[in-house]
Formats: structure tokens, sequence, C-alpha cells
């Protein structure tokens, strides 16, 4: 079967699947405009299947002999009792390791985050990819349902959770006490936001996230790398404002913009995946950790 790419789609209608995954129009709502796309017997419904995740194929396997996985639980300070998530480590380790928190997307920890967090820790990092949504049942095996799910969260008490869980990541006995975050979509967010409240975060990247306030970038002085996709609108349109703001508080970044690329291009469970984008968007992403967690 070949697999469908952002080429295949009209971009209205991935602008309109935009707008969907990240709450700006409902099921409803993307099916009643895509359905002005929809020719040659597709449907608006099959256009949203299309464009869906399929988590069928992984980059690493869970069984990889390259890595030992398992789901921890550690305690949150917002009174939920405890947080789950996604502990990765390299099979072979040797010595103490540098630490990456893995940020999902805004529906939770599901297989594709997962297999992020076995890339990296085939790097030879500690990877932990927590889910935001295990206080209310984990990730539930189903995007909508996630998404439906994520708006539930209480984002001051869900940010603190991730803050713990870069303090876990440091005091591990196996790590170097060295952490850095990466994060997409939604965790790209994430990703800005940590340097303003965790103090010796040493990297952190942020996929296609929302940007940290200008107000609050003072307070920053972790090394960023940031990667944007050149037909992200919504995304791009917060950039002018944060890039001033870096460059007035000289807060170390670097900030690349892939060519005809789409929000979410380094997912690849969806027709917005772009191989070459993602592929050198990921070789920086691990250049930089090695050079700012293991020097």
């Amino acid at each position: 079967m070949t697999r469908l790419t952002q080429h295949d789609f009209d971009p209205e209608v991935l602008k309109l699947f935009d707008q969907y995954v990240h709450g700006q129009i409902d099921r409803r709502g993307f099916l009643s405009e895509a359905g002005r796309y929809a020719v040659g017997g597709v449907t608006a419904a099959g256009l949203l299947s299309a464009l869906s995740p399929s988590f069928a194929a992984t980059m690493v396997a869970p069984t990889d002999p390259r890595i030992q996985a398992r789901y921890v639980e550690y305690p949150s300070p917002q009174g939920y009792g405890t947080l789950r998530g996604y502990l990765v480590m390299p099979a072979n380790a040797k010595g103490k390791l540098p630490a990456v928190l893995v940020v999902h997307e805004n529906r939770g920890l599901n297989p594709h985050i997962e297999d992020v967090a076995r890339r990296v820790a085939v790097e030879n990092f500690i990877a932990f990819a927590p889910d935001a949504l295990f206080p209310l049942g984990g990730y539930p095996g189903d995007e909508d349902k996630g998404r439906e799910l994520f708006g539930k969260l209480d984002q001051v008490k869900t940010r603190a959770d991730f803050v713990a869980a870069t303090d876990m990541l440091r005091k591990m006995p196996e790590g170097s006490g060295k952490v850095g975050v990466v994060g997409f979509c939604y965790g790209g967010g994430i990703a800005n936001y940590l340097p303003t409240v965790v103090k010796g975060l040493d990297a952190a990247v942020a996929f296609y996230g929302s940007q940290t306030p200008a107000a609050e970038v003072p307070k920053m002085k972790t090394p960023l790398l940031i990667h944007d996709a050149e037909k992200d609108e919504r995304i791009l349109a917060g950039w002018p404002a944060y890039e001033a703001a870096l460059k007035a508080n000289k807060v170390e970044y670097t900030h690349y913009v892939y060519p005809g690329t789409q929000h979410g291009f380094h997912n690849d469970t969806t027709p917005r995946y772009d191989e070459a984008a993602a592929k050198l968007a990921w070789t920086r992403t691990m250049d930089f950790f090695r050079k700012h967690l293991k020097a």
C-alpha cells in the first residue's frame, strides 16, 4: 500500500485538520468544512481517517535488544498521588548517563511518543516520557478521546508535574545529573516553558511548540533548539516576538524552519510526516543533546 503524504491533500484540508487536532473546531466542524474538498469518491470522514495517526510500525521496537523499557510511577507534588511514565534505558550502559524528558502532544502518552523515547535511548541517553493523562486514567488508546481528556487537565498542575519529572531524572542513581527536554506540539510548548522554572535545565528542544511569553524569557538560562514548519502559520505567528525577547536577554538559541513542511512533520504516524526534514531535525537534536548533556 502506498503511503500518503501531505502532497496528497489539499492545503486547506491540512489547515482544517490542524484546527481540529488543536481544538479550534470539533469533529463535526471538520467534516462539514472538509466535505468541500472530498472528491473522487473520497468522503470527509475518509479524509479524517487518512490524516489520523497509524501506530502499526515503529522505528525502535519495544523489544529491541539495545534498550530496556518499563513503566514507572513517581510522586506528584499536586495531590494526584502518583504519576506514571515510560522509562527507557540503554541495555548495556556504562557509567552514569544524562537523561532526556520526552513530552508528548495533546493526546497523552501514545505509542508514537513511546517510540520516540526508545529512539532517544538508543542514542545512549536515559529517556523518560510521562503521561500527563495518568491522573485521568491515562492515555485511552484513542486519539480523539485522548484529546478530549486533555482539555480537562488543570494545566497549572500538569506543568508542575513535568517539573517534578525533571527533578526525578536529575536524582536518578543511574543518571549523571544532567537533564534535557524534547517536546512535540503541546510538548514543544512545555520544552519552551520548563527553562523558565527549572533551574539548571541543561538543554531544551522544541518541535513546533507555542512560545514562552516574552515577559518570562528573562528567567531562561537554558540553551534552546527550536524546530518549526514553514507552513505552520499558527506557531510561526508567535516567533518574531519570542526571538526578539531571546536576543534581548542573550538566551542561547538556534532556530530552524523546514521548507515545505507542515505542523507535525516529525510524527511518522501521519501523512504530515516529512521524512527528510524529520531525519535532519532528529540528527540536529541528538547532536545538540550530546553537546550540552555529555560535555
